[in-house]
């Protein structure tokens, strides 16, 4: 029987590992699994981010009002090599994909809602384009995290990851 899937980077990791003795010095270390409460710093409860906001009654529009803590960033994370799961807003589609956008908690954060805070969106870009037909599908990002305020059309963001690696989260 033959496999005819492409040999990815970890595949190959683990294929020379099987055949040689390799140092682990040298090796980017395993990546550490986050969640989006880990961008909220220790001690900072995600109940005292948003207050409780100005309704517009007229266009049914709910628009949060963030306090000091919004931007508030767990330090600890910056420079980490993460593996974060999250949703894709992208900010160009090009004919080859997504190279550039905005990691969200949830579907259509920043689209149809006001944004979430500062310290839950990460701006990611990417040397390998995220396919433009998969983008509604939650994503895997694997990469250095760092802690950067940075504005955007969309919402401020408090993160910044250049992504090594992206798969399709599994449920």
């Amino acid at each position: 029987m033959t496999n005819n899937r492409p040999l990815t980077r970890r595949s190959a990791l683990g294929l020379i590992g099987a055949v040689s003795t390799i140092p682990a010095t040298g090796w980017a270390s395993a990546a550490r699994e986050i969640t989006w409460d880990d961008l909220i710093p220790p001690g900072v409860p995600y109940s005292e981010i948003i207050g409780e906001g100005e309704m517009d009654e007229a266009a049914d529009t709910w628009f949060p009002v963030y306090d000091e803590n919004a931007t508030k960033l767990n330090e600890t994370l910056n420079g980490a090599r993460i593996r974060m799961p999250g949703f894709i807003i992208p900010f160009n589609v090009a004919a080859d994909g997504v190279r550039e956008f905005m990691l969200v908690p949830y579907v259509g954060a920043c689209i149809h809602t006001p944004p979430p805070p500062a310290n839950q969106l990460v701006m990611v870009s990417t040397q390998t384009p995220w396919p433009g037909d998969e983008l509604w599908d939650p994503v895997w990002v694997t990469g250095v995290m760092h802690t950067q305020l940075q504005s955007t059309w969309l919402g401020e963001t408090g993160y910044a990851i250049t992504a090594e690696e992206m798969e399709i989260y599994e449920w």
